[in-house]
């Protein structure tokens, strides 16, 4: 695919066409003078093994996993970083001394992006919509900086109960109609659900409840600002957009394959959101 010697890094997935993962690589190969390649590969569900046997060779130094792969790219793994094995789900490959490695980033770009859209947040109760591996995701990086209670809140309650399962005493389940009573004590909301992403539902819910101090937050980044951050915004209360767990979620993975950690700027920021505004609309 590439010219001998050429350090080549890749995205996996099915569908992957539309994936935004080559834009943001493609613009840090260029800005920072590395002489590399990102690209799409797209994997059919059930070949997933045999392509991850391609990594550590013909220069393929690593790939990013996305839907439906991140559990298959965990099983594929020969060790894997805590964070993926918390969270039962690979986002990021590369071999080691022989061995496949795994790592998932979604808990540090998650991070990232609140700490630099909400410097010197903090949160005693948050409440996380959704269930999915996403919501994992934000329940590790929720525990890590040390968020006291976390209300998980999903249309099937017996989902929500998994989760609290999964990660003790410190995150409780609720049911959907309790929804209003968990917000009035948050400090935080956080969307881990599609709903309101481009071609879903919108997340319909009030946000009267929620205290005017609180912080809301969407992973969801097509569109950029979605109805829940408009009605945030509406009421006053600070948000954080779901593009920039996008970005700050590749940085780890960039500096794993090419050693160096890149910058997120806002000229890389505006690149994607032009990508976004002049395409269909596709989330990945």
């Amino acid at each position: 695919m590439t010219k001998s010697g050429i350090l080549r890094a890749c995205v996996a997935g099915w569908p992957v066409a539309h994936s935004r993962s080559p834009l943001i690589h493609g613009y840090w190969l260029t800005t920072l003078g590395i002489d590399g390649v990102y690209e799409r590969v797209a994997v059919p569900p059930g070949e997933f093994p045999a392509f991850a046997k391609t990594i550590g060779v013909d220069g393929l130094i690593g790939a990013n996993v996305t839907v439906p792969h991140k559990e298959a790219a965990f099983a594929a793994c020969d060790w894997r970083t805590p964070s993926a094995d918390k969270l039962g789900a690979v986002n990021t490959l590369w071999r080691e001394a022989g061995k496949l490695c795994g790592d998932n980033t979604d808990v540090a770009g998650f991070l990232a992006n609140l700490d630099e859209a909400a410097p010197g947040w903090q949160a005693r109760v948050a409440v996380v919509i959704g269930a999915g591996g996403a919501a994992r995701a934000i329940l590790q990086a929720l525990l890590s900086r040390g968020v006291a209670r976390t209300l998980v809140v999903n249309r099937t309650r017996a989902r929500a109960q998994m989760l609290a399962a999964l990660f003790g005493e410190r995150v409780e389940a609720r049911d959907w109609r309790d929804l209003p009573e968990a917000l009035s004590g948050a400090d935080l909301l956080v969307n881990a659900s599609a709903l309101g992403m481009a071609g879903e539902p919108p997340l319909a819910i009030d946000l009267a409840p929620l205290p005017t101090h609180a912080l809301v937050a969407d992973i969801v980044y097509v569109p950029l600002r979605t109805p829940l951050l408009q009605d945030a915004q509406a009421r006053g209360l600070r948000c954080v957009e779901g593009l920039g767990m996008l970005l700050h979620q590749a940085a780890p993975a960039f500096a794993r394959w090419f050693g160096v950690l890149p910058p997120v700027t806002p000229e890389l920021r505006r690149l994607v959101e032009t990508d976004i505004a002049q395409t269909s609309g596709h989330p990945r």
